[in-house]
């Protein structure tokens, strides 16, 4: 005999939590606890440390079981600062940004600056990736006005890359054909 929709006794998704229930921490004094679910976290992306503490403590996790869970993970090599800067860092310079704003979200993310700097040095070249990133939105040529070129430098401002990176970008590339741009227009 078929189920009647409106059975209040049956839910459509027998499995289903109620709303907010998901978030909450069953054990929030239990480092094991706290380490599954960090783990959880882990599963989907690389996060910082101080990211994973404030997504457990939003979680209603005790704070000695959240280091205590994040101190485990270390040691296991499973939660790594420096692998997920190496790894933040390649990825958004994929996405053509520049490492002042990387600098900037990275700070955001409680990360420490002489890390940020040194993962940023070892990173890409990043006046290569300012003119790939140019030439890709702006095509080959150099901008032919001063308005043009004010423009696609405030393009490459926002993307997050130097004024030293903009200047390269924008400057004379030995391979265009016009060896002179009149900027005078």
């Amino acid at each position: 005999m078929p189920q009647d929709p409106t059975d209040s006794k049956r839910s459509a998704r027998p499995f289903a939590r109620a709303k907010g229930e998901w978030g909450r921490a069953e054990h929030p004094e239990s480092a094991e606890a706290a380490r599954r679910a960090a783990l959880l976290l882990l599963a989907r992306r690389d996060y910082a440390s101080q990211e994973l503490t404030h997504k457990l403590a939003a979680k209603g996790y005790r704070a000695e079981a959240i280091e205590q869970a994040l101190a485990a993970l270390r040691a296991e090599r499973l939660l790594d600062d420096r692998r997920f800067l190496e790894s933040f860092i390649r990825s958004h310079a994929q996405r053509g940004q520049g490492p002042a704003r990387i600098r900037r979200e990275l700070a955001a993310l409680g990360l420490d600056a002489a890390a940020i700097e040194g993962a940023l040095a070892e990173g890409p070249d990043f006046g290569h990736l300012c003119r790939s990133v140019r030439e890709r939105k702006f095509g080959r040529r150099p901008p032919a006005s001063w308005a043009e070129k004010s423009r696609q430098a405030r393009f490459l401002q926002y993307r997050g890359f130097s004024a030293d990176h903009i200047r390269l970008a924008l400057g004379q590339n030995p391979d265009w054909a016009d060896s002179e741009i009149d900027l005078n227009e």
